[in-house]
């Protein structure tokens, strides 16, 4: 039996029962109970003492202010070093070396020449200043006791009293012995306090500074959270970034870093800084670490961007305040002002706000679309938002094709031309059919007189991938989807990304998670606003965007999915980007669908009334006076020039080559021939019903004949 092990076993009948006595009896089969030695649980217990958070905490708390203290004497010490020598002129001017600027370098040169020749002249200004001193000192003592005797002696003579001749002069003596009196009771309380006055100084410059070492600071600033950026912040993150020609640059200037730093401005809800690098280190070594500069500013990776400027061998990083981008932004203006209307070709869209807080608004004139990001990222809200503002001009006109199909576009309904809703391999037919009609007004339109002026025909597609992906063929074995030189919507996309733009043509596109399968090559570059919301890589970002904005600092792979929903990363010339930037992050309004559904009604009240097909018929044989009526709709009267670009976009086959005389002569004698309103050709509605009216019984009474 182990002699650390004491095992307990009750006799089930005692002899005698004695609540005072314990019985112990040993016996071999009763399980062991180990005994603990006193020192093992003392341990434990000062351990548990030691560890403890109020313990810790008052041990920070003794060490923090203690170090403060040091921390203070150290600043103190610098300080009047640099007040009493060059050094400060000797760091400014390594610095200064040390970033290429040479200029500044000789200037700062110069000033410490001038400091150390002021300095000479005080030196040698202190061995004559004994002498000069005792000199002043006889002077001055012989002219004042004369000035005392002279008081002395024009007060006896007021007084009658020769007495008076001394008393100026021991008045001074009388205060003299004064002033030597309260000295002798101040000094030796003053000697006693007078250190701790001092070390109390020391700590109130330390204190002020935080000099004292990051465990022993207070939680909500060792955190860090919500820690404005100064230039010291910055230098030190730049200096613990991990590149050691940063860091040995840093190390060797004699200000520490900080003539690389332009100044901290204010930029909406964040700060912005340049910073000049110095020789040898690359803006791309300081693009890939991102992170880990966050990290050193006490912030999140997207809290922190990095762009690259027009100066050379200079970074531009804008930080936000802790949580401000979590923050929401506010309402957009087509929601809050009913009275907002568009401007196609001079307007631009208010889609949101930059970092800085300043509005984002994006023009529209003759630029190919095209949003791309991860599923459940804002993509369609962010692109309707587009087209509910530029629908608010009546000029423009719509071929939707919603590949999605879950009502995210139903408030078009009675505003687009066409509007196709659904994600089958038909619907994705109908929508390529729909976007080959495009080609075919566009075609039209080219072979126009020139100089005519057509209203803006954007062709959207939202969930594009869908069409591309798209495994159908038609009769002719030609696939619907695809990007090889067969591809139906491939080509047609590429059609109007060619020569579209000349005459308003303009194709909007929506797409997630791009590959060079669902979004090839070609089709990505030839929109001239890409927008990316969050994606996975960065090749995908160089996809969405190209390559010129992923080098300059556009970083979509860096969003967050889910939490930055809506924030998209814009390349375009329609919009305001900084000067030497070649993208923009925008934060976009969120508009609802009630709220669409409004702003929709305003842009159908603008309008005559356009009636919306859901599906491209491809019967062969048209009835051109119902076709008519159809594109004129509920509207009183449309212009001849807007009938035919109608029948052209529903059947471009029929009615694409169309002019104004095959359309009077489809009309004369109906009674529904065109006439002039307002010095303008137009159709009347009233005309085309009464027509078909009759034409309907004069049916009816042939057959009954």
């Amino acid at each position: 039996m182990s002699e650390n092990v004491v095992r307990l076993h009750k006799d089930p009948e005692p002899a005698v029962q004695d609540a005072s006595v314990t019985t112990l009896t040993v016996v071999e089969d009763a399980p062991a109970v180990p005994v603990v030695p006193l020192w093992v649980r003392s341990g434990r217990a000062v351990k548990t003492a030691v560890t403890h958070e109020r313990t810790t905490t008052a041990a920070r708390t003794v060490a923090r202010h203690g170090l403060y203290v040091v921390g203070g004497g150290r600043i103190v010490a610098r300080r009047t070093w640099d007040g009493r020598t060059a050094a400060r002129y000797e760091r400014m001017l390594r610095a200064a070396e040390a970033a290429g600027n040479y200029d500044v370098a000789a200037e700062w040169e110069e000033r410490g020449q001038r400091f150390r020749d002021a300095r000479h002249r005080r030196r040698m200004d202190l061995l004559t200043s004994p002498i000069d001193a005792a000199k002043g000192a006889l002077v001055g003592t012989g002219m004042g006791i004369g000035t005392l005797v002279a008081l002395g002696v024009v007060l006896a003579i007021a007084n009658k009293d020769v007495t008076d001749v001394v008393t100026p002069v021991m008045a001074v003596i009388e205060f003299i012995r004064l002033m030597i009196t309260i000295v002798q009771v101040v000094w030796g309380p003053l000697v006693t306090i007078g250190p701790f006055l001092a070390l109390l100084a020391l700590w109130a410059v330390g204190s002020k500074q935080q000099a004292a070492p990051a465990w022993a600071l207070p939680d909500n600033i060792r955190s860090g959270e919500g820690e404005p950026i100064t230039p010291s912040i910055v230098v030190k993150a730049l200096r613990d970034l991990g590149v050691p020609a940063l860091r040995g640059a840093i190390k060797e200037m004699g200000d520490a870093g900080a003539s690389m730093l332009g100044p901290i401005r204010i930029a909406g809800c964040g700060v912005e800084v340049d910073v000049t690098l110095p020789s040898g280190v690359s803006t791309i070594e300081v693009q890939n670490r991102r992170r880990k500069l966050a990290e050193n500013l006490t912030r999140h990776e997207h809290e922190v961007f990095i762009t690259i400027p027009t100066a050379a061998r200079t970074v531009r990083l804008w930080v936000a305040d802790s949580g401000a981008l979590d923050e929401p932004i506010g309402p957009s203006p087509l929601v809050t002002d009913e009275t907002l209307t568009a401007d196609y070709a001079k307007g631009r869209a208010p889609w949101g706000q930059d970092l800085r807080g300043d509005a984002a608004a994006l023009s529209l004139y003759q630029r190919h679309l095209l949003i791309t990001g991860l599923s459940n990222q804002g993509k369609t809200v962010a692109l309707r938002s587009l087209a509910l503002w530029v629908a608010l001009d009546k000029s423009v006109q719509f071929l939707m094709g919603d590949l999605k199909g879950v009502g995210d576009w139903a408030m078009f309904d009675g505003l687009a031309t066409t509007l196709i809703q659904g994600p089958t391999d038909e619907h994705v037919i109908q929508v390529i059919e729909m976007v080959e009609g495009a080609v075919d007004e566009m075609n039209r339109r080219i072979q126009a007189p020139p100089g005519t002026v057509f209203p803006a025909l954007i062709v959207l597609v939202d969930e594009a991938q869908v069409a591309f992906m798209c495994p159908a063929k038609d009769e002719d074995r030609r696939p619907y989807g695809g990007a090889k030189a067969n591809s139906r919507y491939f080509m047609a996309v590429r059609k109007i990304h060619n020569q579209g733009r000349a005459v308003n043509v303009l194709m909007w596109q929506g797409t997630q998670d791009p590959t060079n399968e669902n979004l090839p090559k070609l089709v990505r570059e030839g929109a001239h606003t890409r927008a990316s919301l969050a994606l996975g890589t960065e090749s995908q970002a160089r996809m969405a965007l190209g390559d010129k904005a992923v080098d300059g600092g556009a970083a979509p792979n860096l969003l967050r999915p889910g939490l930055d929903q809506g924030t998209l990363v814009v390349a375009s010339s329609g919009i305001d980007i900084p000067a030497g930037q070649s993208s923009i992050t925008v934060r976009t309004h969120y508009i609802d669908d009630d709220s669409a559904e409004a702003i929709t009604d305003r842009a159908k009240a603008l309008r005559d009334g356009v009636t919306t097909l859901h599906a491209i018929d491809r019967d062969q044989d048209r009835d051109p006076l119902v076709d008519i009526a159809s594109v004129v709709g509920t509207a009183e009267r449309v212009r001849t020039k807007d009938v035919l670009s109608r029948l052209g976009t529903l059947n471009a086959d029929a009615y694409g080559g169309w002019s104004f005389i095959d359309l009077k002569r489809v009309l004369d004698g109906t009674g529904a021939e065109p006439y002039k309103s307002d010095g303008v050709m137009v159709v009347g509605r009233d005309r085309l019903a009464r027509a078909l009216a009759n034409r309907d019984t004069e049916g009816s009474a042939s057959t009954a004949e």
